[in-house]
């Protein structure tokens, strides 16, 4: 056989094995027969989940599982949690609906229960600490990925790693190693994992592909503007332009005035999230990582002048949307795109699932998806100067990326995690990143296509996607998720509490209440009190730690 064909051979091998079609062993034997070499091979297995030459498609006694372990199979048969009852804390959102959604597939098949409570955003966090502090009543909580430092603030930590769960073949199988890198940092803590696969979140740009592809609008934008039409912006002034250019006037024919920019900016909603995803590229460049501290002295760079840019350029977005947008919910902000009124969004991938929803928005087919602009200059807080780029773009994992955990206090760890294992299911992780109604974005190598992934779009498709959807938002997801430059998240002990203190402030920039800087430089002010409640050599020391 050729070096060529061998390559091409090992290629389709690999990804056989990846997505489940082919056993641990089939796949070492018939590497090995290529030619493979054993340390090639190690990076590519590097843990051993599980089930090794054990999985089989699919079981009648596991209408939902595939792959599925043959002492899983076994297991099931027993009934094995018939008389078991665990309590889940959730979000109430789409989110929470999604992991309800499970709930009746679980405890048909397990003879479990599960009771599921639902607390909004703006009290999720202190439910989850007042709980694990006190009355111990729910064996996992769903959480934000920026609770994670919280967690580990006692001795002991109030969550348990999931390894021992993962390598006992009867629980449902999923494997760890198939999340994209970005993603994977989210769900662990000092390389064990904590958190079972659910949620994938970060931030891009979706705009209507039908509009930005009309010749006669893109004439007159540049009849406007002064220079070709950008499909899609690729700078921050091009999208200003570009939201500026669809504000006020009726390009979609209904007879009313419509907008270049949704938002969905309200306290305590996430609102926050839209500033830290422009505010990237003004800040994190190939010369700076560093976002939130100065990782030696663990004083805040939010006030940096990159960040005051950044938060200026924000309010300039305002007159490109209603001004009831400052208060809106996600879902408000996400309604003005999907019923038409809106040409562009820089948000979740909630937006062109839901656009493939009939019910929803009559979208489908025209959602076109770009990772967020970038800036021809970013700031380098350390250095504190300004340097230049052709363009300079900046990835993000920004948002929730909700999750389970589970809590140490808990009696019924087994059931929680299979409930939890069975939800990271390869055919339920995928219904749930397909449906807009379950809030779950991709975040797992068999979602995406290749040559990046293992998936296919026929599986999309099958869903109740438009094909070419489905191809343009995966593709830019990816490359967010995989750009060169990326954003870091901040996971340290009382994250919550530092963008707590951000999310007011820039609100009441956005309302008019206060200027960008005098913001910035008192949430500044908010972050060294924080800092210094929870002990700045320890803050300073995970801080750096999570850049490692």
């Amino acid at each position: 056989m050729s070096k060529d064909r061998s390559q091409e051979h090992f290629k389709e091998l690999t990804a056989a094995f990846l997505a489940g079609r082919i056993s641990r062993r089939r796949f070492i034997h018939q590497a090995a027969r290529l030619g493979i070499s054993a340390a090639l091979l190690s990076r590519i297995l590097p843990h051993a989940y599980a089930a090794g030459e054990n999985l089989v498609d699919s079981a009648p006694e596991a209408p939902n599982e595939s792959p599925i372990t043959k002492e899983r199979i076994e297991f099931l048969k027993k009934k094995p949690y018939k008389g078991t009852t665990i309590n889940v804390l959730v979000l109430k959102a789409t989110v929470g609906d999604g992991l309800k959604y499970w709930v009746p597939k679980w405890e048909e098949e397990t003879g479990g229960k599960v009771n599921v409570a639902e607390v909004p955003i703006d009290t999720l966090h202190q439910q989850i600490f007042s709980d694990l502090q006190t009355t111990h009543r729910y064996d996992t909580y769903m959480t934000g990925a920026w609770f994670y430092g919280d967690f580990f603030v006692p001795k002991e930590p109030y969550i348990v790693p999931l390894e021992p769960f993962l390598k006992d073949p009867k629980y449902p199988y999923w494997n760890p190693d198939d999340w994209i890198p970005a993603m994977k940092t989210l769900y662990t803590w000092e390389g064990k994992v904590y958190g079972a696969l659910f949620d994938g979140d970060c931030q891009i740009l979706y705009y209507r592909k039908d509009i930005f592809d009309k010749p006669e609008n893109q004439q007159k934008f540049k009849d406007k503007m002064g220079y070709d039409f950008p499909n899609p912006p690729k700078t921050m002034k091009e999208m200003h332009d570009v939201a500026t250019f669809y504000t006020g006037w009726d390009w979609n024919g209904d007879g009313k005035d419509d907008w270049g920019l949704a938002l969905h900016a309200k306290v305590n909603e996430q609102g926050f999230f839209h500033f830290l995803t422009l505010a990237a590229p003004y800040v994190c460049s190939p010369n700076n990582k560093y976002f939130w501290f100065n990782p030696d002295t663990m004083k805040p760079l939010i006030n940096s002048e990159g960040h005051l840019r950044a938060l200026e350029d924000y309010v300039k977005f305002l007159p490109c949307g209603p001004k009831e947008e400052i208060s809106w919910t996600l879902g408000q902000g996400w309604n003005l795109f999907l019923s038409g009124q809106c040409v562009m969004e820089g948000t979740w991938g909630d937006l062109p699932t839901f656009a493939q929803d009939p019910k929803q928005s009559n979208l489908k087919g025209k959602i076109g998806a770009a990772i967020i602009p970038g800036t021809p200059e970013a700031y380098d807080p350390i250095k504190g100067q300004w340097d230049k780029f052709d363009l300079n773009t900046c990835g993000n994992v920004n948002g929730g990326t909700w999750h389970c955990v589970i809590s140490r206090f808990s009696k019924k760890k087994e059931a929680t995690y299979d409930f939890l294992a069975f939800m990271a299911n390869k055919p339920n992780a995928l219904y749930n990143c397909t449906h807009g109604f379950t809030g779950v974005q991709p975040g797992m190598k068999f979602e995406y296509f290749p040559p990046v992934g293992t998936g296919n779009v026929d599986e999309w498709v099958a869903q109740g996607w438009d094909a070419d959807d489905a191809k343009r938002y995966l593709d830019a997801y990816y490359q967010n998720l995989t750009l060169p430059v990326q954003e870091s998240y901040l996971r340290i002990p009382g994250a919550a509490e530092y963008w707590h203190e951000l999310d007011v402030r820039i609100s009441a920039v956005l309302a008019g209440q206060t200027q960008p800087k005098a913001a910035l430089d008192d949430t500044a002010q908010a972050w060294e009190r924080i800092t210094e409640r929870y002990g700045r050599d320890k803050q300073k020391k995970l801080y750096q730690a999570s850049f490692a």
